[in-house]
């Protein structure tokens, strides 16, 4: 923005714009863009002042007009806003591909507006606004312009999002920056959140005419995150600052963009969950050969204590390792991870409690670890193997690290505790997606923020955590039912979520015992059953031991399930009380219903799977599942498209349908 921005404008582009837009208009005053089905319009305002932007939508205001700014060292923020060229209209209509994804095919309807902005008061002022609407959103990022290569700073940005109706917001607040994103949400109205504290995204609005707005961001990449907060009664954004120069929240050099801010837009709250926009607003998958690619399930014995069966030798060492290993190989699990033993990681530490000491080598393992051998099993036994590591632990190492985990012919890893998203730590991640790929290693990020669509260009990037989980169940009662439906409107709309599942010891919330070994879940079986469908995840854990899925019903879902989706539908929803989430794979149709702690009945509408019978197999609460958490019952029976299917719903129940067409 220091130099003037030297773009080339074709006329006739633009009167072929003006033909493919009918409903847009270009003026010095305000340029508008409607979504391909004409429900969603998009205003750009440069009257008098800063630019501000407005939304509609099924011509309702949902944003009024809201300032569209930022602060640039030595140049300040836009004070007079104007059109410095007519704008550049486009029609967006493709159809691409996910590796790894909720939906395969992805259709991407939208259409797009480039606008350069200058400031009658700083000629030296120059800045771009990249706008797109879709049938279930808006997004728009800033284009930064100047002479190439020449660095500047970013002190901030000021993106509002003025209501003129009060909504009801529920969004996780934050103490500060340093944060694993773990929380209880708040769900309030937005006169009742306090002032300058931290929403964090995304974070969903419903208005009085029972419209849904979720606010999040697209395309995180040598930036950072961004925040909500309420000041002087409006919602603005708020970036992650670097932790050495608070003032400063992004350093680079001409040309750079922000990320996408991103607001999907509905009815329905369902049509929030099935949308692709964050996807669409990527780059396409930036690996060229995807066939080691494999998302699946994996053990994580971390979360049930590490348990074995008498007369295996404990440790860190190949007898347990093998245990588990074989397990897999017996049960269709993915994978195996390889966490620590006895509160010691797998490899060399000298500090306690998981952090690394000043002489931890990720590069050595623990006495009697042959990482080797141990990964020359699994090949024999067709599992993969996976690690956990302390992000401190890998970064100072990761060239050296990643070489010598493929060596060993490891699958991938967990990476932990990053608990930060600043531009530094944003550019830690990309860094460590970017050269993992190169070796052929997955990536699952845990203490981390949320996804934001990348997994369609690094599909390596199988899961992210950033959520209140069920680890927590090894030591507190903080997760229920109601928190799940919680994760599930908020949260789950970035994407991929982890989440700690595979607990086969139900308990309810009454009866619920704190256990670090062994631990017992809250709600019931089948609640378990079904967050592994309505979560989006394409690394979900078997967490619990062996021994604790040998004879149980239910137990045969998770040797089946897919690593990743051809579509997703909702069927039935309603914020804070149920969700009920389908996804297809081939012909098969998954449908999982979570319920909150109110015993309730559904009816649900199968009219999306299309043509043709089905062989429904139902895994539903049993009439006392309310106090026998374990307990289900299951039935098969003969369905189409136009069944509605009663589903039956303890208090902090589930529900699980499997469709096979005939």
């Amino acid at each position: 923005m220091v130099a003037a921005a030297h773009i080339r404008y074709h006329w006739h582009l633009y009167f072929f714009a003006i033909l493919l837009f009918p409903v847009s208009l270009w003026s010095q005053k305000h340029t508008e863009l409607t979504s391909p089905d004409g429900q969603i319009v998009f205003t750009l305002h440069t009257e008098d002042g800063p630019p501000t932007y407005s939304i509609e939508f099924q011509k309702i205001l949902l944003i009024d007009k809201s300032l569209m700014s930022v602060h640039v060292k030595d140049i300040g923020t836009l004070q007079q806003a104007y059109l410095e060229k007519p704008a550049v209209f486009k029609e967006i209509n493709e159809t691409y591909k996910l590796i790894v994804g909720k939906a395969n095919p992805v259709q991407n309807r939208a259409r797009q507006v480039i606008l350069w902005l200058g400031d009658r008061r700083n000629p030296n002022y120059h800045i771009g606004l990249e706008v797109r609407t879709f049938n279930d959103g808006v997004a728009f990022r800033y284009l930064f312009v100047g002479k190439k290569g020449t660095a500047f700073t970013l002190h901030d940005e000021k993106t509002e999002f003025r209501f003129p109706k009060e909504p009801v917001v529920k969004a996780l607040i934050l103490p500060n920056f340093t944060s694993s994103h773990e929380g209880l949400y708040t769900t309030e109205s937005l006169s009742k959140i306090k002032e300058d504290t931290l929403m964090d995204m995304p974070a969903l609005f419903r208005f009085p005419e029972n419209i849904y707005l979720a606010i999040t961001e697209a395309a995180l990449d040598d930036y950072a995150g961004m925040y909500l907060v309420k000041r002087n009664g409006v919602v603005r954004s708020q970036l992650s600052p670097l932790p050495a120069e608070p003032s400063t929240m992004v350093k680079a050099t001409y040309p750079h963009k922000s990320p996408w801010r991103v607001l999907m837009i509905s009815q329905r709250i369902g049509a929030l969950l099935e949308s692709n926009i964050l996807t669409s607003l990527n780059e396409p998958s930036a690996i060229k050969d995807h066939s080691w690619i494999k998302p699946g399930t994996s053990t994580f014995p971390w979360w049930n204590g590490t348990v074995i069966p008498p007369g295996i030798k404990g440790g860190n060492n190949f007898e347990t390792n093998k245990y588990y290993i074989d397990f897999c190989a017996a049960n269709n699990i993915t994978y195996h991870t390889i966490v620590e033993y006895d509160g010691h990681e797998w490899y060399t530490n000298d500090a306690g409690n998981y952090q690394p000491g000043p002489n931890t080598d990720i590069t050595k393992p623990v006495d009697g670890l042959d990482m080797k051998k141990i990964c020359d099993y699994g090949k024999q036994k067709n599992v993969g193997i996976r690690v956990w590591t302390h992000w401190k632990a890998l970064y100072p190492k990761l060239d050296e690290a990643f070489a010598l985990f493929e060596k060993w012919g490891l699958s991938g890893m967990m990476v932990d505790f990053m608990d930060r998203d600043d531009q530094e730590m944003v550019n830690i991640q990309m860094e460590i997606l970017r050269k993992a790929a190169a070796h052929h290693l997955h990536i699952q990020f845990h203490g981390a923020y949320k996804p934001t669509g990348l997994h369609r260009t690094w599909p390596n990037e199988f899961t992210r955590e950033g959520t209140l989980n069920y680890e927590h169940h090894k030591w507190d009662d903080l997760v229920t039912p109601n928190a799940d439906l919680d994760i599930a409107f908020t949260r789950l709309l970035a994407g991929s979520t982890d989440y700690h599942l595979g607990g086969f010891r139900a308990l309810p919330f009454k009866k619920f015992v704190v256990s670090n070994t062994r631990p017992f879940s809250i709600g019931t079986r089948c609640h378990m059953l079904a967050m592994y469908i309505v979560l989006e995840n394409y690394l979900p854990m078997v967490g619990d031991d062996p021994e604790a899925y040998n004879n149980q019903p239910g137990f045969e879902v998770l040797k089946q399930l897919p690593g990743t989706w051809d579509e997703t539908k909702v069927p039935a929803a309603e914020v804070d009380r149920y969700v009920s989430i389908a996804r297809r794979s081939g012909t098969k149709w998954y449908i999982g219903t979570i319920n909150d702690s109110t015993a309730r009945q559904l009816d649900i509408d199968l009219s999306f799977i299309g043509a043709g019978d089905y062989t429904a197999t139902v895994y539903s609460d049993a009439p006392d599942s309310h106090e026998h958490g374990d307990h289900l019952t299951t039935q098969s029976m003969t369905v189409n498209s136009n069944i509605k299917l009663r589903v039956v719903l303890a208090p902090g129940g589930g529900n699980l349908i499997i469709l096979n067409k005939k």
